[in-house]
C-alpha cells in the first residue's frame, strides 16, 4: 500500500437539500369557478448518504472533495400535485469508516457492511399545500407551509484498517521492519521516533498459498489514550485486529514493565481490546546471546514470549506458524 495514498482521516462539509415548498393554488376550471383549494405538497430536500464500499481502502477520495451538497425539493402546484424530492447526494467509503460530530466529537455511527447507508444530513421536510388548512371556517385558505431547511454542518470521517494481525509497540520497536521481513510492504523504516505516521498493511504468506493482512499501526506511547503522541489517531485501527502482536526491542530497559504499560494504554482506550488474542515477541535477538534471553525468559515466566530478530530472520518462520494458529483457533 502507498502510504501516500492511504488516508484515514478527513473532515468535509455537508448540506442536504431545502424541502420543496407547499402550494397556495385555487381550483379553477371553466365550469368551476370556485372549486376550492388544491394546492400540492412540496417535495423534501435530498439526503447526504455515506454509503459502505467494500472496493475502497481509504479516504483519499475526500480529500479533495470536502463539500458535499444535496439537491433541494420541487415545490407543489395545483392539481394536488406533490413537488418531486430533492436529489440525494451518496459518500462513498471503506468499511470501518465511523463519522463523528466535528464539534462534540460524537460518534455518530460507523459502517460496517457493503452497501450500508446511514443518513447524515437530513434534507429538509417539504411544506404543505393549501388543500391540507381547508376547514368548515376557511373554505378558501390562501397561505401553505414553506418547506423546511435542510441541515448543514462539518463531520469527521475515520477509517479503522481491518486487518487480521495488529502490531502493538512503542516508537522504534522494530514494527515496520518486521512487516517488510514478513511481507512485500515497504514502509519507511528509520531510527527515530514515529517514523511510521499512518498505518501500513502487508499481506503475510503462509503455507499452501494461504495469506493473512498484517497491519503496523504507529508506535504507542504512555498516555497515547490521552491523545499523546499519535495518540487516538491509530489507537482505533487495532479494534478491527483479529489478534495483537505485541514487539518489544530486546534492548529495552524493562521488558516487562513496556508490556504492562501498552496493555494500559489499550484498556484505558477501550478495555474490550484486551480480550482479543495476543501474541508477545521479543524484537531485536540478535542483540542477546542464550543467556540473556534465558535471563529474560526467567524475568516473564507469567508470559509466553518468541525471540526473533528481522534482520536474520530468526524465528520469524515460528512467528508465523503462531499467529496463523491463533487466526484459526479463534
Amino acid at each position: 500500500m502507498a502510504s501516500d495514498n492511504f488516508v484515514d482521516y478527513v473532515k468535509i462539509h455537508c448540506k442536504s437539500g431545502n424541502g420543496g415548498g407547499g402550494s397556495r393554488h385555487m381550483r379553477r376550471e371553466k365550469y368551476i369557478p370556485k372549486g376550492g383549494p388544491d394546492g400540492g405538497d412540496g417535495g423534501r430536500g435530498g439526503h447526504v448518504i455515506i454509503r459502505g464500499n467494500d472496493q475502497m481502502w481509504t479516504l483519499l477520495h475526500l480529500k479533495f472533495k470536502k463539500h458535499s451538497k444535496a439537491g433541494h425539493g420541487v415545490n407543489g402546484s395545483g392539481n394536488l400535485k406533490t413537488g418531486a424530492e430533492g436529489r440525494d447526494e451518496y459518500i462513498d467509503v471503506p468499511i470501518g469508516t465511523i463519522a463523528r460530530d466535528s464539534e462534540t466529537n460524537e460518534v455518530l455511527f460507523e459502517i460496517s457492511e457493503h452497501g450500508q447507508e446511514e443518513i447524515l444530513m437530513r434534507g429538509g421536510r417539504g411544506g404543505k399545500g393549501n388543500a391540507h388548512f381547508k376547514s368548515s371556517t376557511n373554505q378558501t385558505p390562501d397561505y401553505a407551509q414553506p418547506g423546511e431547511l435542510g441541515q448543514e454542518g462539518w463531520t469527521i470521517l475515520e477509517l479503522k484498517v481491518l486487518a487480521d494481525v495488529g502490531l502493538v509497540g512503542f516508537p522504534n520497536a522494530g514494527k515496520s521492519t518486521l512487516l517488510a521481513s514478513l511481507s512485500a510492504a515497504k514502509p519507511e523504516i528509520a531510527n527515530y521516533p514515529f517514523t511510521t505516521l499512518r498505518p501500513n498493511l502487508g499481506i503475510v504468506s503462509y503455507y499452501d498459498n494461504q495469506s493473512f493482512i498484517m497491519a503496523d499501526i504507529p508506535g504507542i506511547i504512555e498516555g497515547a489514550h490521552e491523545g499523546k503522541g499519535l495518540g487516538l489517531r491509530f489507537l482505533r485501527h487495532i479494534e478491527r485486529n483479529a489478534v495483537l502482536l505485541f514487539l518489544i526491542p530486546a534492548d529495552s530497559d524493562d521488558i516487562g514493565k513496556e508490556y504492562e504499560i501498552l496493555l494500559n494504554e489499550l484498556k484505558l482506550y477501550n478495555p474490550e481490546l484486551l480480550d482479543k488474542r495476543r501474541v508477545i515477541a521479543v524484537s531485536k535477538a540478535d542483540m542477546l546471546d542464550e543467556e540473556l534471553m534465558e535471563e529474560i525468559k526467567n524475568q516473564l515466566s507469567n508470559l509466553s514470549i518468541l525471540f526473533i530478530s528481522s534482520h536474520t530472520n530468526y524465528n520469524l518462520q515460528e512467528l508465523k506458524h503462531i499467529l496463523w494458529k491463533q487466526l484459526k483457533d479463534g
